[in-house]
C-alpha cells in the first residue's frame, strides 16, 4: 500500500544523516529528530569531553531513541573525540606495519570501548582501502598498506574487535580510495584498474569485511570505468546494488560519504545526489555541513519526497532504505547487554605498545640516540586531508615537553617555509615532517635544515621516504600514543 505523504516524508528522514554546528544540539536538529530523523554525524567541532559528548548524545536520543549517532573514530589521525589531544591509539598504517591481527582486535575494541561509553551508535570505520599508490592524497596512512591480504586480514580484526564492543562498524570507501591522485574532498577521483585488478586488490577486504559481520559500509565518491564509465559509485546501481549487494552479499547499511565533497557536489545539486544516491542502492545519506538553520536537511527531505510522487524514486526502495537504518539502529540496541559487559577497564597501554611496534628507527652513525636535553621541535605542518580535523597535531612536541620540560616548538607551514634560527648547535633539534616523500617543498625544507644541522633527528609522521639527520625516525602514523612512543624511545634509547 501506498505510503501517505507525512508517511513518505518521516521515511524521508529516517535515511538522512547530518552533521551540525555546535557543542550543544540546535533546536531545528531536535525538531527534526522528533520528526523521525534517522541519524546524525559527529565531528570534533561538536565535542569537547567525554561528559559533554555523553551529555550531547543523550540529548538526541531523548527526541529519537533509535537516531544512529555515528562518527569518524578511525584511530590515528582521524578521530573526532579525540582530536584536541591526538588519539590515543595508533591508525590503520601503524597496525599494518605490526600485522599482529589480535592487537588490531584489541585497539578496535578499545575504539569501540570510547565511542560505547558516548553512547555512539557507528563509528564510521575502519578504512579498508588498498593504498596501492603512494601519492593518494587522502589515503596514506589510514590504510593498512598496499598489500591486498595483508589489508583484508586487518580489516576483519578491526570490524570484530570494534563490534564486539557493541558499536557498529562501516568498512570504507567502497569500491577501493587506494590508487587514486586525487581527494574526493575537493574533485572525482578516478581509479583506472582494470577489471581483473580491481578483483584481486582492491575488493578483498570488503569482502573480507562482509564475511566479518560488518553492520555498514561507506562507498566513496569515486569514477570506475571498469566497474560503471558512466557514474561515480555513489550514484552507481551497478556498483552499489550489482557488486556489493548481489556479488558481495551484504545486507547492511550502506551510506554514502558526505554529499557535500567536491567529486558529487560539483555534478548535481544536494537533493538530486541524495535521490539519484538512494535510487542506486544506499540507504543513508551523511550530510556533514549543513545550514544553520536546517534548512539543508528539510530541502533533501522534500527532494526525496517529490521523487517518490514523480518516479524518479521507487517508493519501495526508500522503504527499503529506511529499514536498513532502523535494522541497524535494532543491532545496536540489541548489544547494550555487550556494551555494559565490556565497560570494565581498559586494556592496559596497548595504543603505546602498538605505536612502538610499529616506529622503525634508521640511525647515520650506527649508535641510538638519548636525548638528555630539551630539544627545539620545528614541525614541518603540510595542510593535511580534510578528513583529518585542522586542529589534530603531530603531537611530537608536548610529548618530548612532557619528558624534557623546556622543550619548546615552532611550526613551519606552505606559507611560511622557513625555518626559525637553527644554528644554536648546543640544542638537540628534532624536526617532524609528515609524508615528506610526495611533498617537495618539505623535502627541500628537511635537506636545507639538515645541511645546517647533520645533528637533526627526523620524524616521519607519514608514509616513509629517504632516510635522512642523523636518526631517521617513522611513526607510520599520527596519533598521541606514536608520539608517546618517539618521545619515549628518543629520551631513553631503547
Amino acid at each position: 500500500m501506498p505510503h501517505s505523504s507525512p508517511d513518505l516524508a518521516r521515511l524521508a528522514m529516517t535515511v538522512l544523516q547530518p552533521g551540525f554546528d555546535g557543542t550543544v544540539p540546535p533546536g531545528w536538529l531536535l525538531r527534526a529528530l522528533s520528526e523521525g530523523l534517522g541519524g546524525t554525524v559527529l565531528f570534533a567541532r561538536n565535542l569537547t569531553g567525554p561528559a559533554q559528548t555523553a551529555e550531547l548524545v543523550a540529548r538526541l536520543r531523548e527526541e529519537n531513541p533509535a537516531v544512529v549517532v555515528a562518527a569518524d573514530e578511525e584511530g590515528g589521525s582521524v578521530t573526532r573525540l579525540q582530536a584536541s589531544t591526538g588519539s590515543f591509539w595508533p591508525g590503520n598504517r601503524a597496525l599494518g606495519v605490526v600485522d599482529d591481527v589480535e592487537r588490531t582486535k584489541r585497539i578496535a575494541r578499545e575504539i569501540g570501548r570510547l565511542l560505547a561509553t558516548a553512547d555512539i551508535t557507528l563509528d564510521y570505520a575502519p578504512v579498508a582501502d588498498v593504498n596501492a599508490n603512494p601519492a593518494n592524497p587522502v589515503i596514506g596512512i589510514r590504510s593498512f598498506g598496499p598489500d591486498p591480504e595483508l589489508v583484508s586480514r586487518q580489516t576483519a580484526a578491526w570490524v570484530t574487535g570494534l563490534q564486539g564492543a557493541g558499536v557498529a562498524a562501516c568498512a570504507k570507501h567502497f569500491p577501493g580510495h587506494g590508487d587514486t591522485v586525487t581527494d574526493s574532498h575537493h574533485a572525482l577521483p578516478t581509479v583506472h584498474a582494470s577489471l581483473a585488478l580491481l578483483r584481486e586488490r582492491d575488493l578483498p577486504p570488503f569482502r573480507a569485511a562482509v564475511n566479518a559481520g560488518v553492520q555498514a559500509v561507506m562507498c566513496g565518491h569515486l569514477l570506475v570505468p571498469a566497474l560503471d564509465p558512466d557514474n561515480p559509485a555513489t550514484l552507481s546501481r551497478k556498483i552499489m546494488t550489482g557488486l556489493l549487494r548481489e556479488e558481495l552479499g551484504f545486507e547492511g547499511m550502506l551510506v554514502t560519504d558526505a554529499i557535500e565533497m567536491g567529486a558529487v557536489a560539483a555534478l548535481h545539486p544536494p537533493g538530486e545526489i541524495a535521490v539519484r544516491a538512494l535510487a542506486a542502492g544506499a540507504d543513508a545519506i551523511c550530510a556533514g555541513i549543513t545550514s544553520p538553520d536546517g534548512e539543508t536537511v528539510r530541502e533533501l527531505r522534500d527532494a526525496i519526497v517529490e521523487a517518490v510522487h514523480d518516479g524518479t524514486l521507487a517508493e519501495d526502495r526508500l522503504a527499503e532504505a529506511a529499514a536498513r537504518v532502523l535494522a541497524l539502529a535494532g543491532w545496536y540496541a540489541a548489544n547494550a547487554a555487550t556494551r555494559n559487559a565490556d565497560s570494565g577497564g581498559e586494556d592496559g597501554d596497548i595504543g603505546l605498545e602498538v605505536a612502538l611496534a610499529a616506529m622503525r628507527v634508521v640511525v647515520a652513525d650506527g649508535h641510538g640516540p638519548c636525548l638528555s636535553r630539551p630539544p627545539l621541535v620545528v614541525d614541518i605542518a603540510p595542510r593535511l586531508s580534510r578528513a583529518v580535523d585542522p586542529d589534530t597535531l603531530t603531537g611530537v612536541a608536548g610529548a618530548l615537553a612532557e619528558l624534557l620540560p623546556g622543550t619548546t616548538a615552532c611550526t613551519v607551514t606552505p606559507e611560511t617555509a622557513e625555518f626559525p634560527d637553527l644554528g644554536d648547535h648546543g640544542r638537540p633539534l628534532v624536526l617532524v615532517a609528515h609524508d615528506a616523500q610526495r611533498r617537495t617543498w618539505v623535502r627541500d625544507l628537511l635537506a636545507q635544515a639538515v645541511r645546517l644541522r647533520p645533528d637533526a633527528i627526523v620524524v616521519e609522521t607519514g608514509l616513509p621516504g629517504e632516510p635522512t639527520g642523523a636518526v631517521y625516525v617513522t611513526t607510520n602514523g599520527i596519533s598521541r600514543a606514536s608520539a608517546r612512543a618517539v618521545a619515549q624511545w628518543l629520551t631513553k634509547g631503547q
